[in-house]
Formats: structure tokens, C-alpha cells, sequence
């Protein structure tokens, strides 16, 4: 962000150049977003490896789905750990390149805004939030795997990040809300379509803007011109107040779902 200030001579004549003001931005290695990446690659062909040693477990699953997807009917029986493990696993190849390319796209920014521990938490609390809308809401024998609850928790953030620092991004904040608004409207309406998980993408998406409304860095310039940077005014506990607040919504709908529903 550059703006630029004219000083005055004595005589009230403009200055034949103008002084810039700079305003440093964030500036971070998106380590998260690539480790991530790698990750889940690495995981991919683990399953495709999986199939071909030892063949598929059992209704074309390979054996990290069996173990690790999201199937209701298993964290009924106990398989917690099936919130979280489905961001890991996808089912075919076109499946993992559009998870991949959406978290690098979106990943690569939204990280250097929120920082290592806030990206790390936002997208496994998306995760988790996602999983838990889908185990709600599938039926008995609802299934599913993908990193797209995340990614859609990512989006979630990243219009809540514009939104509290419209006023300093201006007419920057009020394109990229309308794009955000945008895409989330187009991607929920292709999650209409069959062997879709729209109610993840739901869950996701409502995760990651809860924690995002508490968590996301609020901005304010700081510092002597011309060298000006942003410094983040939002205080740790607020951060904390985010990630318990997901987890006791989201925490509570899945006991509910489990014990009661």
C-alpha cells in the first residue's frame, strides 16, 4: 500500500516531487500451507499404494479410507478420530488436484496474514467443523473424504479478514468480499450435484469464519513515515476465545449427534 503526501514550500508552492509512504506488509514463508500440501500428497499415495499391494479393502475403499474416512456408522462405534482424518485422504486423482490447487491458492495469503499458529489452527478446526456438519446431517451411512472442509474454513477466514479491515484495504476489501461471496455462492451451488459433500463444505465454511470473526489479525498502521508497517491489534486471548469457541459449538453438536440424536 503506497500513498502519497505533498509537502509545501514556505511559499505555499507544491514541491516538485512527492514524498511515498510505504506501509509494510506481512511478509512470511508459507511453510504450513506447503507442509499441508505434502502431506496430504504423501498420504494420497499411500492409498494408491495401498490398492495396489494389497487391493481394496472392502466397496472400492483402499485401506487408509477404511481406517480413516469419515463414515458415520464407524464414529458411531467409537472412531473419533474420523472428524479429522478424512482432510487427509481424497478419492481419486482429479479430487486431490483441485483441493491442492484451492488450499496453495488461498493457503499462500491467508497464512502470511494470520500467521503459523492461527493458519495451522484455522484449518484443522475448519476440518473438524466440516466433518461434524457432515456426520449430522448424511444419515447412518453418510461417507465421506477430502480436504474441502478446510479449504472452505480458509474461505470462510478470508472474507471475515476483509471484512474487519475494510477500512483500511478500501476499495481493495470491497472487490475481494464480492469475489469471496462469489465463489462460495458458485461452489455451494455445484455442491448440489450427487456424491457431493455440500453439508462439509457447510460446516467448514461456518467453522472457519467463527474462528476467524474472533482470531483474524485486525490491522492498524504503525510506525514514522515514510516506513510505516501494520501491526496486528488483536490480543491473544481473543485467539484463544475463537478456537474454544468452534470447538465447544462444534464439540457440542457432535456429542449431541452421537449420545442423543
Amino acid at each position: 500500500m503506497i500513498e502519497e503526501k505533498h509537502a509545501s514550500s514556505p511559499d505555499h508552492e507544491p514541491a516538485s516531487e512527492p514524498q511515498q509512504i510505504r506501509v509494510q506488509m506481512p511478509s512470511l514463508p508459507t511453510l504450513i500451507t506447503y507442509g499441508l500440501i505434502g502431506i496430504t500428497v504423501f498420504f494420497y499415495v499411500m492409498q494408491m499404494l495401498s490398492t495396489a499391494i494389497w487391493g481394496y479393502a472392502i466397496y472400492q475403499m483402499d485401506w487408509l479410507e477404511y481406517f480413516g474416512a469419515r463414515i458415520n456408522s464407524a464414529i458411531r462405534a467409537g472412531d473419533y478420530w474420523r472428524f479429522i482424518t478424512p482432510v487427509f485422504l481424497h478419492g481419486s486423482l482429479a479430487h486431490i488436484f483441485f483441493n491442492m490447487y484451492a488450499l496453495f491458492s488461498i493457503g499462500s495469503l491467508l497464512e502470511r496474514h494470520l500467521g503459523y499458529t492461527r493458519f495451522f489452527a484455522l484449518y484443522f478446526l475448519s476440518a473438524f467443523s466440516g466433518n461434524v456438519f457432515s456426520f449430522l446431517f448424511t444419515g447412518e451411512n453418510g461417507y465421506s473424504v477430502g480436504a474441502s472442509t478446510a479449504v472452505f474454513g480458509l474461505i470462510g477466514a478470508e472474507l471475515v479478514f476483509f471484512y474487519q479491515n475494510r477500512k483500511l484495504f478500501g476499495s481493495y476489501a470491497r472487490q475481494a468480499i464480492s469475489n469471496i461471496v462469489f465463489i462460495i455462492g458458485i461452489n455451494l451451488f455445484i455442491g448440489l450435484a450427487p456424491n457431493i459433500d455440500n453439508w462439509g463444505h457447510v460446516g467448514g465454511l461456518l467453522g472457519g469464519a467463527m474462528f476467524a470473526w474472533f482470531a483474524s489479525p485486525l490491522w492498524a498502521v504503525s510506525g514514522i513515515a515514510p516506513d510505516l508497517k501494520l501491526a496486528d491489534q488483536r490480543e491473544p486471548r481473543e485467539i484463544f476465545t475463537g478456537t474454544s469457541f468452534v470447538l465447544l459449538i462444534f464439540g457440542g453438536l457432535a456429542i449431541w449427534g452421537l449420545f442423543f440424536r
